[in-house]
């Protein structure tokens, strides 16, 4: 009987948002859909701040700070624990694997991936190094350090016009430059540079941008939708993305042969870096090959996003998909115990 009623029981979530980068704007509105769509029979939802300076629960415009030894936060007298952590926070420390461990470190069950495949999916060149073992192509590339000297010249020798330039770990497009000639490269590096030490240079794909979406979805990888972006600028940048300089065309305008194969590479995707929950990778066809260009393991999940498009394409509500995700991570918690 005590196991039923506990069973029965609703159970506290801590939708986690913010992070200490620029992104924290675009993870606050993901954690405001979450908490919004979750379902109140089953859960207790609250929302949970990490942010440079502190971590705190925000109840009734109030801030409880948060206990770091093991996640909970006093009310009214009362302690609060959590029974699974919603992590909705882009950038660092909520994607890169910092806050998977930690929740690990004190047994508590998160929704996403584990940390290993959060920190691999974040680092551009170690996610495209290991899937380039299971023959998934990608563009051309020149991975470089801002304290160890390079060769520009060579760069450009090597890469050739036109290319882009990336921080190697940052997200939501910030940093990245299109590279035309010569005089845009210092500019670009500069900018780079401001977000991560490590930058990516990647030769330029010329072909139309989709993304993907691909979920654990009740026990089957599931492709939730293929968004065809088109941006008004030269690339998906940040502007497009968030400040509606882009139209996303779901589904994407492509062949029936080409559809499949932007399926079959983005379930290989998923399936060779032991992906879990959520996730939304990019590819541009250049003649018809899909070429991975990144993988986003905590999605943007604002109105404007990608993802919660596509699942109202495949027909599955947010409350639906959010609960898929929240059991995922209790199945997780059990191999933990196991």
């Amino acid at each position: 009987m005590f196991y039923l009623i506990f069973a029965l029981m609703k159970k506290n979530i801590a939708v986690l948002m913010g992070g200490y980068t620029d992104e924290s704007i675009i993870s606050k509105k993901s954690g405001e859909l979450v908490y919004s769509n979750l379902n109140p029979e089953k859960y207790n939802p609250y929302r949970v701040y990490i942010l440079k300076e502190g971590w705190y629960a925000l109840v009734d415009n109030t801030q409880h700070p948060i206990s770091k030894e093991d996640f909970s936060f006093q009310l009214e007298g009362k302690k609060i624990t959590f029974d699974i952590v919603f992590n909705t926070i882009h950038g660092t420390p909520g994607e890169d694997g910092f806050v998977q461990g930690y929740f690990e470190l004190i047994g508590l069950p998160y929704t996403g991936c584990s940390f290993y495949q959060a920190a691999v999916t974040f680092n551009k060149r170690d996610c495209i190094s290991i899937l380039s073992k299971y023959g998934i192509p990608s563009a051309k590339s020149v991975y470089i350090n801002r304290d160890i000297p390079f060769d520009k010249n060579q760069i450009i020798e090597n890469i050739g016009f036109p290319f882009m330039v990336k921080p190697n770990e940052s997200g939501s497009s910030l940093g990245i430059s299109k590279v035309d000639n010569p005089q845009e490269f210092d500019s670009a590096l500069k900018k780079a540079f401001a977000q991560d030490p490590n930058v990516l240079i990647e030769s330029f794909l010329n072909g139309p941008e989709v993304s993907v979406g691909v979920i654990n979805y009740r026990g089957e990888i599931k492709v939730l939708g293929i968004t065809e972006i088109v941006s008004e600028n030269a690339f998906f940048d940040y502007e497009a993305k968030y400040e509606g300089k882009s139209t996303e065309i779901t589904p994407a305008r492509l062949s029936d042969e080409q559809t499949r194969a932007v399926e079959e590479v983005a379930k290989k995707a998923y399936l060779s870096l032991g992906m879990s929950g959520f996730s939304r990778s990019e590819y541009i066809l250049v003649d018809g090959v899909p070429h991975f260009i990144e993988m986003n393991t905590l999605p943007g999940l604002s109105p404007q996003s990608i993802l919660p498009q596509q699942a109202a394409y495949s027909k599955i509500e947010l409350s639906d998909l959010f609960d898929n995700e929240l059991e995922l991570a209790l199945k997780r918690k059990s191999k933990w115990n196991a």
